[in-house]
């Protein structure tokens, strides 16, 4: 039976063919492809594209010898950008190539870290790349550990783009995006209320076969059906048609879809992106250590929902401050958990990238679908929950 504690949130998805997220994919290719041969580069990589071009720019220092233009192409052609009626074309793209090295300011504090130069000491401890403040969170309404509106979001996202690569639903276009409004009942969900689908499509298929394609053969393939009922709201492409998609329709920048890529706007955010860095900068390594915390934690019980912030200062191995908020569903306090999480991680950068082994080329596959509650991901393994239990006693 509903309360009278009834409350709604939405979360959004985007497939690989939006302009943002083609940024995304180009940068983190870059780095993958970089990392392949030389695991110890430093990456900060960014992407524009526009109508007909690519930006790429940042600071790189590597040894790697790596074809740009070629990864950039391989990308979007593999994104599905192959014609220009689709409003790009992976071969007849500009592509531009502005790069230069890390700053040595920045190499000195992360290849040693200021705790240790400041005693004379030289270790291989690295200091985090950047100031910054990084959240985790977890909650055990899915069974991903993750907020239930973002987990359906990237579901028919995913689902979407599938349809279309597979040939299932030959008028799609790369680019769409959804977004799920979810009804909660208290703190726990039990409905979808709204589901709102754009996609990008041919110009010879009208709007009402997009929409019956699209509840029946993307939304209900995914979104359990005890979550949808007569009432649920269904709004499909509503400006009626989106047949220009793409860079052609809008353009993109790495780094700008940081709530897709997280928790879907469900917990707090420290404003860093991920895609195209490499793991010393903690705006990604801590944020992932940071989920693998939290979701390790819920999953042992020790909270129903759980929040972490972890901050650095540039230079820094250790963070300078932890903060835990369970909201209110700890099974023991946040000041205790926050003692627990400093006795049972190591938050150094250094030792996040050996444990998750982040200096490997995993991250392209990050960069569509959100980097959380996917179990192909290091941070997303459940192996400290036997350690954590430990507490409930």
């Amino acid at each position: 039976m509903k309360t009278n504690k009834r409350r709604f949130f939405t979360s959004e998805s985007v497939t690989e063919g939006h302009p943002d997220k083609m940024c995304d994919q180009i940068s983190d290719a870059i780095l993958d492809a970089i990392l392949a041969l030389d695991p110890d580069a430093r990456v900060a990589c960014e992407t524009v594209v526009c109508t007909g071009t690519v930006f790429v720019m940042g600071q790189i220092t590597t040894t790697a010898v790596v074809d740009y233009a070629k990864i950039v192409r391989d990308t979007v052609r593999e994104i599905g950008y192959t014609r220009a009626k689709y409003g790009f074309d992976a071969d007849s793209c500009g592509v531009i190539v502005s790069l230069d090295k890390q700053s040595p300011d920045i190499a000195l504090g992360v290849d040693h870290s200021d705790e240790y130069r400041s005693r004379g000491e030289i270790l291989d401890i690295y200091g985090a790349g950047d100031q910054g403040m990084m959240f985790g969170y977890a909650c055990n309404e899915t069974p991903e550990y993750m907020p239930m509106a973002i987990t359906l979001a990237q579901k028919i996202s995913r689902r979407l783009a599938e349809a279309r690569k597979t040939g299932e639903i030959d008028y799609l276009r790369p680019d769409g995006k959804c977004q799920v409004t979810v009804e909660y009942d208290g703190d726990k969900p039990y409905r979808v209320d709204t589901i709102v689908l754009s996609t990008q499509h041919g110009p010879d298929v009208d709007s009402s076969t997009i929409a019956h394609d699209m509840i029946n053969r993307v939304i209900r393939k995914v979104v359990p059906l005890d979550l949808l009922d007569e009432e649920t709201k269904y709004y499909i492409n509503p400006t009626g048609r989106f047949e220009i998609g793409g860079p052609a329709a809008d353009s993109g920048l790495t780094g700008r879809k940081i709530i897709v890529d997280t928790y879907g706007g469900y917990c707090a955010h420290g404003g860093g992106a991920f895609s195209g860095k490499d793991a010393t900068k903690v705006d990604r390594s801590a944020t992932y250590m940071a989920r693998f915390i939290c979701k390790n934690a819920v999953a042992a019980g020790l909270a129903d929902k759980m929040q972490l912030q972890v901050s650095y200062a540039i230079g820094r191995s250790k963070p300078v401050s932890i903060d835990v908020n369970t909201f209110g569903t700890g099974k023991v306090s946040d000041r205790v958990l926050a003692e627990i999480i400093s006795e049972e991680f190591d938050l150094r950068p250094r030792a996040i990238i050996d444990q998750f082994q982040l200096q490997r080329p995993i991250y392209k596959a990050t960069a569509s679908y959100g980097h959380f509650g996917r179990d192909e991901f290091p941070w997303e393994q459940l192996t400290k929950v036997a350690d954590l239990k430990k507490y409930l006693d």
